[in-house]
């Protein structure tokens, strides 16, 4: 499998955790730093199409942006949060393994081997 892509912050012990279990076994990803590479609106709504999940549960509610930002409000529209999560890419949720055809987020990292074959 080729078509990896791990979306990886490497401060995080989850992250490096989903990394070494690819690397473990023989897997290369793809490695994207989002938080220096931060994904666009349009990337976020197809990243969470293959998550399956809304943009609220991609969100790390306990990051300083959450509450200065007032995500938590429960009118902000699925576009709002995304256009959140793509100005201040802290708030997303992470280790996130990506294939072709689906996603996971890696928490835990062992998560990440439910959509490997």
């Amino acid at each position: 499998m080729t078509d990896l892509t791990l979306y990886h912050n490497p401060r995080c012990s989850k992250s490096r955790g989903a990394l070494e279990l690819l690397q473990a076994r023989g897997l290369t990803p793809t490695v994207v730093r989002y938080l220096e590479t931060p994904l666009d609106a349009s990337q976020l709504q197809a990243l969470l199409g293959k998550l399956g999940i809304r943009a609220r549960q991609l969100l790390r509610t306990g990051e300083d942006e959450y509450k200065a930002l007032n995500l938590a409000d429960a009118s902000l529209s699925e576009a709002q949060l995304i256009t959140a999560i793509a100005a201040h890419p802290k708030l997303m949720e992470r280790p996130i393994l990506e294939t072709a055809d689906k996603a996971v987020i890696g928490r835990p990292p062992e998560k990440i081997l439910e959509i490997l074959p």
